[in-house]
């Protein structure tokens, strides 16, 4: 990679966005990030973020955080002690759509780190507008898959993220497509591995949030251990690289340090090894093709470890089970299935919901959607907004309580 790239980071202030920064910081002579986005709720660290880059454009989802925005902007200069004349104050986009302009802003690569299937809108701008997708946001793929694929323009303008299909993506170089066997997704197990279901009805959310291998946001904590996360990256699996759903399988690997293999017809596997650590799949993600040297701290091979592989336990953990179900069905089923996950996550969260009942909800709310061909980003909305009403009558129907 020769140039320097141009970077815009939608999500900046949460876990990739952060640790996108960290990467773009130590490698100043190979990116440069020109916009930043977040949701509004860390206002002084976005505004942090924008002086330090010295970012042309900052989003803001909501509306009425611009002022504070600028505020804090000024204010995060003088606390660094920059006079009037050491830095421009970037241009302010704010409202529910900001993050979706900014994904149109003159750049050579765009970021995707928001959490939630409102990176769906971005994610479509981004590639309609020819930017380089790299792509942390997979809940945008799976709820929009039909609709992400028609508004790629080249078939490596979405580049994966995610740790698994970023070692997907590396192992797929040892081959080409009809040399591909199958897909091996690996997962951690997260923090309740070997529990039978009957051990898990007394998760808490503390327990939950206390993830063996890797440091990430709440909601993909949680969906980790429910093993949601894991369901969610097979479709999106199936999306990105065109392997049926048979051919798509997932090893709990309790170690974390192979990320998935790809067996081919001849019997070789490759597989992607690495400490967990975000910042590498996230430097490829900005510079792929290329390597970037340095982005995060390689296998110690002079010690001695034990990797293990060991089968899925869908019993205890049904949700990869589930979510082979709706990418199987397709159209609006993978939209649901997140969208109900989502609710039903956060309704945990608070409380109002046991730790089994997250995906045995999921499950209800998808056997009572009636599948739909997705035309359009009003058809994706329109499915998910059910979900989610769904979703919350069922909760209040498990505890009992009355519909706000």
């Amino acid at each position: 990679m020769s140039a320097t790239r141009d970077v815009v980071i939608l999500g900046s202030t949460g876990s990739v966005g952060t640790q996108a920064i960290d990467v773009v910081r130590r490698n100043p002579d190979r990116f440069r990030v020109v916009g930043i986005a977040a949701g509004g709720g860390e206002v002084a660290l976005l505004a942090q973020q924008a002086l330090e880059l010295g970012v042309e454009v900052v989003a803001v989802a909501r509306a009425s955080a611009a002022q504070d925005l600028q505020l804090a902007f000024y204010a995060a200069a003088k606390a660094g002690g920059y006079s009037a004349g050491d830095f421009a104050v970037p241009k302010i986009l704010a409202g529910p759509d900001a993050a979706t302009e900014l994904a149109q802003w003159p750049c050579d690569l765009v970021l995707n780190g928001i959490s939630g299937s409102i990176g769906l809108a971005p994610t479509l701008a981004a590639l309609q507008a020819g930017r380089t997708l790299a792509l942390a946001n997979k809940e945008s793929l799976i709820a929009g898959g039909p609709l992400v694929k028609a508004a790629m323009q080249r078939p490596d303008q979405l580049v994966p993220v995610d740790s698994e299909h970023s070692a997907l993506a590396q192992c797929l170089r040892g081959g080409s497509h009809g040399e591909v066997r199958r897909l091996v997704l690996t997962a951690s197990g997260g923090p309740f591995r070997g529990r039978t279901r009957a051990e898990l009805a007394d998760v808490t959310v503390e327990q939950a949030l206390a993830h063996p291998t890797w440091n990430m946001g709440p909601v993909v904590t949680i969906n980790s251990a429910t093993l949601v996360n894991k369901g969610l990256e097979v479709i999106e699996a199936h999306l990105l690289f065109d392997i049926p759903f048979v051919r798509i399988d997932v090893v709990v690997h309790p170690q974390s340090l192979v990320h998935s293999m790809v067996e081919f017809v001849d019997g070789s596997t490759l597989a992607q090894a690495s400490p967990p650590d975000m910042r590498l799949p996230i430097a490829l993600g900005l510079g792929w093709p290329d390597r970037v040297p340095g982005a995060a701290s390689g296998c110690d091979w002079t010690r001695a470890s034990t990797w293990e592989f060991l089968p899925l336990d869908d019993s205890a953990f049904p949700a990869v089970r589930l979510a082979r179900q709706a990418g199987e069905s397709g159209g609006t089923a993978p939209a649901v299935y997140n969208a109900a996950n989502e609710v039903c996550v956060e309704a945990f969260r608070v409380g109002d919901l046991p730790f089994t009942a997250i995906v045995d909800t999921v499950e209800q709310v998808l056997a009572a959607h009636e599948v739909r061909n997705l035309t359009s980003l009003a058809d994706v909305e329109q499915a998910e907004a059910w979900a989610r009403e769904r979703a919350q009558a069922a909760v209040h129907a498990t505890n009992g309580s009355s519909p706000a």
